[in-house]
């Protein structure tokens, strides 16, 4: 399992959540990140998802 970076932004920059999430793929990782994103109705805020090697896997601004 690896370790990814969830983080999603109010308009002003504020950090809404910072997050880590274990996956065993990329694919599972943006899997799991859109749940956690539809979970806290934050799917139309700046978010991003990035693998444990800077990989931007979800971007949303």
């Amino acid at each position: 399992m690896k370790t990814y970076k969830l983080t999603a932004y109010e308009s002003k920059g504020n950090v809404i959540i910072d997050e880590s999430l274990l996956a065993a793929t990329d694919e599972d990782a943006i899997e799991k990140g859109q749940i956690i994103l539809e979970g806290k109705e934050l799917l139309e805020t700046t978010h991003r998802l990035a693998s444990p090697s800077g990989k931007l896997l979800l971007f949303h601004s």
